[in-house]
């Protein structure tokens, strides 16, 4: 990648972002005026107007012989200067492909290292990557990709128990019939690529590698122009979101949009060229590929792949063995590792912070992170995959009840209202549904004008629709989901804070509180929990253990208890599922 060698040459000595000292590791603190819960994040350091592209060389070009990626399953590392060699070969194939900026690339993967190569090698010439749930099924792969008109599809082979190239074959079986890159298919009427990973050939599919090696040197010397000419408000990802009624919605993401938010993101943690990211989550998901991916790149910061997937084992031993002084995950991941059998053979000793979200994190759960894994400065991020994602952090030296009760405080340059049903916003400490407004809120959901409206209203603001409060000190909590409520006998119970009390109890791993139909009251509450391992418990104790703490009807009726929870791929939890199965069990249809 040569775009900054000469145009920038003598702008290498300042970065695109504003160097990290002493005096920048936490944003100035905003809390809300004038008694009213609406807060503005610091703008202290501006925003940066660039692209995917030009972050990549300007770290190329300072950072080149370090470490930048590390995929432990598969044997493989990469310098800078490595993944800019893989990143310009394949960009180069994909032009060759008939690719043109403003198209669509699917991506169907775990987590390889084909998936960050694709990452920027579509950035690069500006594709608009497409991330594909890695447990999607055939009816929502072709959903996907017709709904925002893929015309390409780089796919693994399998995951898990799921074939890739099988479910492909079934919704195009023309593919077989047809050279590579010419598609002609019924159920999908724009996709005319598919691009394999693995040396194994499929009849109708390019290979990773070989896509690397079309490329001549007449599409070689059309990126850097390509490149030049991209802008930072384009359109650079679409991600889709897993709602829990109605098709998944595309909400599609701008390069200023993710570059922006994954650097104020690794800032609030003091992340530098010399830090490495542990990354067990998702790439398909902003998590993985914003906060992580992007966020060492706008530092200069190694990657490091423990796996295809999260395996608490194999996230220990990457930790341990690589020395990461950082690591992402959900709380369920990290409740996984600290009882794994083996948890005390793993030095984690190199840690230093990280981020956690996703889910309310137990205060026991946070005190062992801290502890046992050596995360002083671990963070807590809250947001959604619409806001880029992230809306609040909290700051490497916040003290333990606020980072397990609340979110942190507003990001820089991102506002955020908390409003009651008319629309006003509430006063400090009242609840109400939260609102946020900035550079971070994306362009809309692809192709869905309708739906775009009910999320972004007039003014701007994305309608999240969590609950939430905000106090005097500025600091976030998240009561739950508007549509979470449970009413029960004209009574609004909040799942989330049923859930924070049941995590104090010592024997709990996880938990999840939900609403179930009742002839009586409406609905009634149901609680289905996960036990630490090894611990036994009743639902008289449960019971037992609410009465005289919490009110009477918020005392959970039914009692479940589970090895496993359902979650998404991101670990969030399927209330709908839980809902449905007890409804089901109950005799309630």
């Amino acid at each position: 990648m040569t775009i900054l060698s000469e145009s920038m040459a003598g702008k290498l000595s300042t970065s695109l972002f504003r160097e990290n000292d002493a005096a920048d590791q936490a944003s100035a603190i905003i809390a809300p005026v004038d008694g009213k819960s609406y807060v503005s994040g610091d703008r202290s350091i501006p925003l940066r107007r660039a692209t995917i592209p030009q972050v990549f060389a300007e770290t190329v070009s300072r950072f080149g012989p370090r470490e930048a990626a590390v995929f432990r399953e598969f044997n493989k590392r990469y310098s800078y200067y490595d993944l800019d060699r893989e990143v310009d070969a394949f960009a180069s194939g994909l032009l060759s492909l008939g690719l043109e900026p403003g198209d669509r690339v699917g991506i169907w993967s775990p987590n390889r290292p084909e998936w960050l190569i694709t990452q920027f090698a579509t950035a690069r010439v500006g594709l608009v990557l497409v991330t594909i749930n890695p447990a999607y099924r055939r009816s929502e792969l072709e959903y996907a990709l017709n709904k925002v008109g893929c015309k390409a599809l780089v796919t693994a082979a399998a995951f898990k128990k799921s074939n890739y190239l099988d479910m492909i074959n079934q919704l195009a079986p023309e593919l077989s019939s047809y050279r590579p890159g010419a598609l002609v298919s019924e159920k999908l009427p724009q996709l005319k690529t598919v691009i394999r990973m693995g040396p194994e050939k499929t009849s109708g599919m390019f290979n990773f590698e070989e896509v690397a090696k079309i490329g001549g040197p007449a599409q070689q010397l059309r990126l850097d122009t390509i490149t030049r000419q991209l802008d930072p408000d384009d359109p650079i990802n679409i991600q889709f979101t897993s709602g829990t009624t109605g098709a998944p919605k595309g909400a599609t993401l701008t390069h200023y949009n993710i570059v922006n938010n994954a650097y104020f993101t690794v800032r609030t943690m003091g992340f530098s060229e010399a830090d490495k990211l542990c990354i067990p989550v998702p790439l398909y998901h902003c998590f993985g590929m914003v906060l992580g991916t992007l966020g060492c790149l706008t530092t200069g910061s190694g990657m490091v792949f423990p796996g295809e997937s999260f395996e608490p084992a194999a996230t220990l031993e990457a930790v341990a063995v690589e020395r990461c002084t950082a690591l992402y995950g959900v709380p369920t991941m990290f409740v996984a590792m600290l009882d794994h059998p083996q948890f005390k053979s793993y030095d984690c000793s190199s840690l230093r912070t990280g981020v956690m979200a996703g889910a309310p994190c137990p205060i026991e759960v946070m005190r062992q992170v801290v502890s046992a894994m050596y995360m002083p400065q671990v963070t807590i991020g809250y947001g959604m995959t619409e806001t880029s994602p992230i809306s609040f952090q909290s700051s490497i030296d916040d003290g333990m009840e606020d980072r397990v009760s609340t979110v942190g405080r507003i990001h820089p340059h991102v506002e955020v209202k908390i409003v009651d049903p008319d629309g006003h916003t509430v006063d400090v400490g009242a609840q109400g549904e939260l609102c946020t407004r900035g550079y971070s809120v994306m362009r809309g959901y692809w192709d869905d004008e309708d739906k775009t409206h009910e999320a972004i209203d007039r003014s701007g603001w994305m309608h999240t629709g969590d609950l939430a409060t905000i106090d005097a000190r500025g600091y976030c909590r998240i009561v739950g989901r508007v549509k979470d409520m449970v009413i029960r006998g004209g009574e609004n119970i909040y799942p989330r804070e049923i859930e924070e009390f049941l995590y104090r109890h010592p024997k709990i791993a996880e938990v999840q509180v939900f609403g179930v139909p009742d002839a009586k009251y409406g609905e009634e509450v149901c609680a289905w929990i996960v036990l630490h391992h090894g611990q036994t418990m009743t639902e008289e104790e449960v019971k037992a253990f609410c009465q005289g703490q919490i009110a009477h009807y918020k005392v959970p009726r039914y009692v479940r208890f589970r090895d496993a929870l359902p979650m998404t791929v991101t670990g969030k939890a399927q209330k709908f599922v839980m809902r449905d199965i007890m409804t089901e069990e109950l005799g309630l249809l």
